[in-house]
């Protein structure tokens, strides 16, 4: 339930903040948003996978936590990001 290295790359090159870039806190959230919603789908057929549910729930926090890093160093960044991840509800 990984990513595979072609989606991996496309989502890394659309969120990363210059060239090279694979660890900025945009990559990391638009990685864990995109496994997060690979698990969700994953859920609908596997009900009882409570393993699994645990490893989304530490996703969920990780992804979280990180979201609240950037809104705190920059507002705007933070805004544009979930804009384009469509997250929160906004």
């Amino acid at each position: 339930m990984t990513l595979r290295g072609k989606e991996k790359e496309e989502i890394v090159q659309r969120f990363a903040q210059h060239a090279g870039d694979t660890g900025s806190v945009e990559v990391q959230v638009a990685l864990l948003t995109r496994r997060i919603a690979q698990l969700t789908e994953h859920f609908n057929v596997h009900r009882k996978d409570f393993h699994s549910r645990r490893g989304l729930h530490q996703m969920v926090g990780r992804r979280r936590r990180l979201l609240q890093y950037i809104k705190k160093q920059d507002p705007r960044r933070y805004a544009r990001l979930i804009r384009e991840l469509g997250i929160r509800g906004v």
